[in-house]
């Protein structure tokens, strides 16, 4: 019963993510044959109801991983620096793979997040002291400085309107032909699930896997390759979505403990529904203006995180 309620929520909110927009279409224009009904919602509206949901999911994923990888529950691609790698990445693509195509800039964008992501979980390991709130101070730190090298580049090479664009997330620009590489989602997200137990083993520290057997810097390098894969393809796709890997799997495990494999596939689940949530809000609430779906997950995640560290400084107690 749980499983049916929780398909027809997502059904619905497909539905409303279909018919939803500036141009007016609806079942009966689309069941009579209109031809510009069934084009708007085969180009347009169909393949951005699927990047939502990919990228919702892989995000979310993403941070589920990142957080057993640096035991730390406030890490996610946002507040470890692998978007900020990824955007340095981007920029960079701009630079030297300019008509080289989707797969060789991807190849770009993904080797500077793993580098970078690795950077910061090497730093990590280093710290003898890991506050709960240390790890994510110095991860927004650090991007922050990814982050400044970003725009350093951008200004010297006349980019920073290209950079601007994707550092607001917005799927408007989603259409049939350049979102496919989200599902690259599904493969990691499959592995993820696959490595669950072994992330949980890392997630307890280097010295209990390597006591139970398992290698541990593989363990850590296939994790942050899959969190690497997950951002690189969302940030080249439609742009930085800050927070969301973050509060999807925290709220996850408010509800249903720290098992990372059961938790793996609501965090998916949930992270498509707040996506997809927070993407018809912003076509309805200056309609027919479109807000950014960054800007409405930023106020959410914003909340959501300010709510999480006094809830975890309560429980310190």
């Amino acid at each position: 019963m749980k499983t049916v309620m929780l398909g027809l929520g997502i059904i619905v909110l497909g539905l409303c993510s279909i018919f939803v927009g500036v141009a007016d279409i609806s079942l009966s224009s689309i069941f009579s044959g209109d031809t510009d009904a069934l084009a708007i919602m085969l180009i347009s509206r169909v393949p951005r109801l699927l990047a939502i949901c990919l990228a919702g999911a892989g995000l979310s994923v993403a941070g589920l991983v990142m957080q057993q990888i640096c035991q730390n529950r406030f890490a996610s691609p946002s507040t470890t620096g692998t978007i900020d790698c990824a955007m340095l990445g981007y920029v960079v693509a701009l630079l030297i793979a300019a008509g080289k195509g989707q797969f060789f800039t991807l190849a770009i964008i993904f080797s500077f997040a793993i580098g970078g992501t690795l950077l910061f979980v090497q730093f990590l390991n280093r710290l003898k002291f890991k506050n709960a709130m240390l790890v994510p101070l110095i991860g927004i730190m650090y991007g922050n400085v990814v982050g400044s090298l970003t725009t350093f580049i951008a200004y010297k090479y006349d980019l920073v309107q290209s950079l601007s664009a994707w550092t607001v997330a917005n799927f408007a620009s989603v259409l049939r032909g350049n979102f496919e590489l989200l599902y690259i989602a599904l493969p990691a997200s499959i592995l993820a699930y696959l490595y669950a137990a072994r992330f949980s083993a890392a997630s307890m520290g280097e010295s209990f896997a390597k006591n139970i057997g398992l290698n541990y810097q593989r363990v850590v390098f296939i994790g942050v390759a899959i969190v690497a894969v997950l951002a690189s393809s969302v940030v080249m796709i439609v742009g930085m979505i800050p927070f969301l890997g973050l509060i999807v799997p925290n709220v996850v495990s408010l509800f249903m403990g720290d098992n990372m494999r059961r938790n793996l596939p609501f965090t998916a689940y949930w992270g498509a529904v707040l996506v997809l949530v927070c993407d018809v809000i912003g076509r309805v609430i200056l309609f027919p203006h479109e807000v950014p779906i960054s800007m409405i997950i930023s106020v959410i995640g914003g909340a959501a995180f300010i709510y999480l560290v006094l809830r975890d400084r309560v429980n310190a107690r």
